[in-house]
């Protein structure tokens, strides 16, 4: 699940951190949660330009992160004016609160990316005598170990709670459905969130629908 951005309750957009990031910079006051349901930092970078009032005017582009690097619009002098979303990977744009009439998806990438992992000797020989060498591997023990069921389940209840705290605390039927939630009581859960804001329910149901893939339907 990607990254995603709400503003007063509503859904601005998803897809990769850089891409939530922008949205929170674009709309002040946004919140962005991560695939694990915590609250993200919108402004590592101090990219935020303010008035004497605090009051957010505009982007320093020269001290965005470096994942919006792709995205920068340069002009003839090389110097940044503008951030095109659609060269970030993923990019999912739902509101903006800028232009509430833009809506649609962007252009999704897909690739891989090149870390370091340090192993034993040992671990590395095994490795090179698999089928597809060590790369090939590597990715498909990551695949088995993230598709266990039984984790993917209790990391998906973990995420929603959080989302749920952060977003929906205050709403009623928090309580007992974060009770469902943890009981494994489908219906339950849903019944409790017909009151919420619709951004809000519609994203702690696809967080939580994990965790109810084998579980009562009560």
């Amino acid at each position: 699940m990607p990254y995603v951005t709400f503003l007063d309750r509503k859904r601005l957009g998803g897809g990769p951190l850089a891409v939530a990031k922008y949205h929170a910079l674009m709309n002040p006051g946004a919140l962005i949660f991560g695939p694990d349901g915590k609250l993200v930092d919108i402004d590592p970078a101090g990219a935020l330009i303010r008035d004497a009032e605090g009051k957010v005017t505009g982007v320093d582009y020269d001290r965005l992160p470096p994942e919006f690097a792709p995205a920068l619009v340069r002009d003839a002098s090389g110097t940044v004016v503008n951030i095109d979303l659609e060269k970030l990977p993923g990019t999912t744009v739902l509101y903006d609160a800028r232009n509430p009439e833009s809506r649609g998806p962007g252009r999704p990438k897909l690739g891989v990316t090149a870390r370091e992992v340090t192993l034993l000797p040992r671990h590395w020989e095994w490795l090179a005598a698999q089928p597809g060498g060590a790369s090939v591997a590597l990715r498909k023990l990551v695949e088995a170990a993230s598709r266990d069921p039984r984790a993917e389940r209790m990391a998906a209840r973990d995420a929603a709670y959080r989302f749920a705290s952060a977003m929906g605390g205050d709403e009623a039927g928090f309580e007992e459905a974060m009770r469902a939630l943890y009981a494994g009581k489908r219906k339950k859960f849903h019944r409790q969130l017909e009151t919420w804001p619709p951004d809000v329910r519609a994203h702690l149901e696809k967080m939580a629908a994990p965790v109810f893939a084998e579980e009562s339907d009560e």
